[in-house]
């Protein structure tokens, strides 16, 4: 039998967390950009910024996710390829040169250095004269899922864990507006996780966060009213709807129920979601458009908060900015000539859409009952449970699409010559000058002084003390995100994936 939706705005919030939703708000347009150096990447937000984006959403480079200067051996190569090249405080001042950041929403997808990359913004936004506590973006910060799905890890789980609470106390004092983290189920369904997967692990991962944070000392009313989470918009229209609305309820029951939280806004489920990159084809680059339009439907449909549209080329490149202007103009239209914004919730009450949100959410809940059975979601991750069930449903899927069961347009069926669109090149010469100027950063600061304040926080990584003071204490200093990666690795080692 079906539950009672009940009314938008009100618990368990399945028809949306505002009772007039975009009636009279509607939701942040994000586009996902970030290539290059810091000045490339400053140019495309302030183009985006003009054609009517409402946040920035910043992308970095595989050697800044890892931890890694863009002068380190292993980065050759990569230094600005899937997103921006940022291994110090003078990258992060390019990156937002002539844009006032206590004024636009920032969202920064990084995990195992978020702490650092949030100093590095936060240090800026400083020396901008901006108040601090005005700042509102999110960091996504969510390392858990790097394990699971996408593997952009540097410490071992529990260290990890304690990097990201000590972010959630320091955040919460200094920066109230600021979303600490943003839970993600989008990499996991990029990872080939079902809808139902994609939420059950999700809050499994959102379960552990708040046990990590409650057994630091904080009180689940003070930090859970700013956590948020990601989510894909994947090609299953009806079925991305309800997902959304089950995700929704079984949220508010689990912070409610099992944490006991009182204040209403820790029970609503905000959002951000990404159109599936994973459903993005090289053939008919064109037919993209079609596709992440369907899917961005499917996000507004089922009341998320924030959005970011794919490009049409980015199974080719990375997006062209004419591709990323047509990508934002797809949401604009959506939002001012569909008619969909009208009203909370307008897939709600049919019947099929009812029963595919009880369905996904007593999957989801029965994922989570195993789990906890299990010892918790670390214990389900340590013992490759979480990970062995997403490779097993992306195994079913591509069995599907050979054997001709699931039809991807232009794949397995409707094939046509390829007609080639404009894609983007990366300049050679980018790196050798990213690499240039970090040397001449490090021949030019007080290396001294860097090195005492590297120290420090070395000590206080040892200690219980919280690591965000320190973190931007060397990150003002100008030391490198390399270098106080490389400091925290000295104290927590290096995880390794058991084989």
């Amino acid at each position: 039998m079906s539950r009672e939706p009940g009314k938008p705005g009100e618990f368990p919030y399945t028809r949306g967390i505002y009772p007039e939703m975009y009636r009279s708000r509607l939701w942040t347009m994000r586009q996902y950009a970030g290539f290059g150096s810091a000045e490339e990447s400053n140019q495309r937000y302030r183009y985006l910024l003009s054609q009517g984006t409402t946040g920035l959403s910043v992308a970095f480079d595989l050697p800044t996710q890892m931890g890694m200067d863009s002068d380190h051996p292993l980065a050759a190569g990569e230094v600005g390829r899937t997103g921006v090249a940022i291994s110090s405080l003078a990258d992060m001042e390019r990156l937002f040169e002539g844009i006032a950041l206590e004024k636009v929403s920032t969202s920064m997808t990084i995990n195992s250095t978020a702490a650092i990359l949030l100093a590095f913004y936060v240090l800026v936004a400083q020396r901008q004269g901006a108040d601090v506590r005005k700042l509102s973006g999110t960091i996504q910060n969510d390392i858990l899922k790097e394990y699971i799905a996408r593997g952009t890890y540097i410490y071992p789980p529990r260290a990890s864990m304690r990097i990201i609470t000590d972010l959630f106390a320091w955040a919460g004092r200094e920066l109230p507006e600021w979303n600490p983290i943003s839970i993600s189920g989008y990499h996991i369904r990029e990872a080939g996780a079902t809808a139902v997967q994609e939420v059950a692990f999700t809050f499994a991962n959102a379960i552990a966060y708040v046990d990590a944070a409650l057994a630091a000392g904080l009180a689940i009313d003070d930090f859970a009213p700013r956590l948020s989470f990601f989510f894909n918009a994947h090609s299953n229209f009806l079925e991305e709807i309800a997902k959304y609305r089950a995700a929704r309820r079984l949220y508010a029951h689990l912070m409610r129920d099992r944490f006991g939280a009182k204040n209403p806004k820790s029970m609503m489920l905000r959002f951000h979601v990404q159109t599936a990159g994973s459903t993005l084809t090289a053939q008919q680059p064109d037919v993209n458009v079609i596709r992440t339009s369907i899917e961005a439907l499917a996000a507004v449909l089922g009341g998320a908060q924030s959005l970011h549209t794919n490009s049409r080329d980015e199974a080719l490149s990375l997006p062209t900015e004419e591709a990323a202007g047509l990508a934002l103009r797809t949401q604009q239209i959506i939002a001012y000539e569909s008619g969909v914004t009208h009203t909370a919730d307008p897939a709600g009450g049919s019947e099929y859409i009812e029963t595919l949100t009880d369905l996904i959410e007593r999957g989801a809940r029965a994922y989570l009952q195993h789990i906890d059975a299990m010892g918790g979601t670390l214990r389900a991750i340590e013992a490759g449970f979480i990970q062995g069930e997403i490779q097993n449903a992306a195994f079913a899927c591509q069995q599907a699409i050979e054997r001709g069961e699931t039809v991807i347009v232009g794949v397995n069926r409707f094939g046509m010559e390829e007609r080639k669109i404009p894609t983007f090149r990366l300049d050679p010469a980018l790196e050798r000058a990213q690499t240039d100027r970090l040397r001449k950063l490090r021949a030019g600061r007080e290396n001294k002084l860097v090195t005492e304040r590297l120290q420090r926080l070395e000590q206080a990584a040892r200690a219980e003390e919280n690591l965000m003071p320190l973190v931007l204490d060397a990150a003002a200093g100008y030391a490198t995100l390399g270098e106080i990666s490389d400091g925290l690795k000295a104290v927590f080692g290096e995880y390794r994936e058991a084989v």
